[in-house]
């Protein structure tokens, strides 16, 4: 995919241009959806009681919360290539609001299970989000544009710890009862995201120069059919090893942070005793770190671009996944309440800068099939999330055991970055258009406000 006038650089205070549009739109969508699709998390103690839900069951509901999103990142992948960022994330909030207020009507486990197998279906706008920056913004800030984007946008996992609480209190305070006051507080984050989705069709653009429907009637842009289609794009993105490798690397980053966002508020009340805000409180502090740490991790991946090539991102993912490894296995052997929070809060920087790390290298394996590699990787992190919630439900596992065996599977399957290699005439390429992207900015700096 051809694009042209992609931004060089990323001025955070300029809201004028499409690329600028998109970028904070697409981070706020999916801050949105993140809040949706967590909002339940922090008030799982108050359901728990109302539903009368074993350990089992709340591990059911966690699998479910996250492995439709599997299958709906795959598909939402290839709607990008075909539709546009544009239709397919408006289309996405506006039918990702109806079961977020929905679960309100659940009256059992059963009931309360499939809201949350389908809310789960908004957490492919992560795709999309990494899909609209990534054909926004040129080589020497994508990677910093794509971890911006979805960092600010996975922050939504640490407001929802804090802010639905506070929201759920507020329902007390007007003299309803928990039961009726978990309901009500989860009608507020579906009703914003029905009137973002109105918002991201009517104030943001597919491409720079504009839809994708108006490139290809001009001839900017190949049609989708044939080689370019749907099915075409997913079948090469799919044959290539690269992508499969990093499917299982997004896993191990973003499948433990949205394991951690599901059991955290839970794991604080339950092991040190604490209330249900002050424990939304701390975990909600670990979702926080994204306000800069996956944005760390995207500035790292280009800068060890402009040294090392794309073999210098890759070098920098492998390194920050050992780190993650690392500081994990090192959090689930603490059992003082102070040391548990500084060493969650490094392992959430690392576990975010390997996020960003990854989506650093994503739009570099396949321009032609990027919606669909992109949404093969996505879906690796909920099949991650997925695969740790088992250790999670299990009653002859402790939560501190869980994290601990976690911790070893990071290290052992980091080892599969191993695999992510790119041809010399590539990593020529790629060096070409690097030095032309930063030759075209006359300003200081990939990041700025103004």
């Amino acid at each position: 995919m051809d694009i042209r006038n992609k931004a060089n650089r990323i001025r955070l205070l300029n809201f004028s241009t499409p690329q600028m549009r998109a970028f904070h739109f697409s981070w706020f969508a999916f801050h949105l959806c993140f809040f949706g699709w967590f909002g339940i998390a922090p008030l799982m103690a108050v359901v728990r009681e109302d539903l009368a839900l074993t350990q089992t069951q709340i591990g059911n509901t966690i699998i479910a919360s996250v492995a439709i999103t599997v299958i709906v990142r795959l598909v939402i992948g290839v709607l990008c290539d075909r539709l546009g960022p544009r239709k397919t994330y408006s289309g996405l909030l506006l039918l990702g609001s109806i079961p977020v207020m929905a679960i309100g009507l659940a009256d059992s486990f059963e009931t309360f299970l499939m809201a949350r197998l389908a809310i789960g279906a908004i957490g492919a706008s992560f795709v999309i989000t990494q899909y609209h920056t990534s054909i926004m913004f040129a080589p020497n800030v994508v990677g910093t544009a794509n971890a911006t984007s979805a960092g600010w946008g996975n922050l939504g996992g640490g407001t929802t710890q804090i802010v639905m609480p506070l929201i759920f209190a507020g329902m007390l305070m007007l003299g309803v009862n928990e039961a009726l006051g978990w309901r009500l507080a989860m009608v507020v984050p579906g009703v914003v995201l029905f009137f973002t989705g109105i918002a991201y069709w009517l104030f943001t653009q597919d491409a720079p120069d504009g839809n994708f429907d108006e490139l290809r009637a001009r001839g900017e842009l190949p049609p989708a059919s044939g080689e370019h289609g749907a099915l075409q794009s997913f079948t090469v993105a799919a044959k290539d090893i690269r992508v499969w490798a990093l499917f299982v690397v997004y896993g191990i980053c973003f499948g433990v942070e949205l394991t951690i966002n599901n059991i955290a508020a839970i794991y604080f009340f339950d092991n040190f005793e604490l209330t249900l805000a002050t424990a939304g409180l701390i975990a909600g502090l670990f979702g926080l770190m994204n306000i800069f740490a996956r944005t760390l991790g995207g500035m790292f991946s280009d800068l060890f671009a402009k040294q090392g090539g794309l073999k210098g991102r890759v070098r920098w993912l492998l390194v920050a996944l050992i780190c993650e490894g690392i500081a994990l296995i090192a959090f689930s052997q603490m059992h003082v309440l102070s040391l548990a929070i500084g060493i969650m809060l490094v392992f959430s920087l690392f576990v975010q800068m390997a996020e960003g790390a990854t989506y650093g290298v994503v739009p570099f394996i396949n321009k032609k099939a990027m919606g669909a590699v992109a949404g093969i990787v996505g879906a690796g992190g909920n099949v991650g999330a997925v695969s740790a919630a088992f250790l999670f439900r299990s009653e002859s596992l402790t939560y501190q055991q869980g994290l601990f065996y976690l911790g070893l599977a990071v290290l052992a399957l980091a080892s599969c970055v191993l695999l992510v290699r790119f041809s010399d005439a590539q990593e020529a390429e790629e060096a070409i258009a690097y030095r032309d992207a930063v030759g075209d900015d006359t300003g200081a700096g990939a990041l700025s406000l103004r």
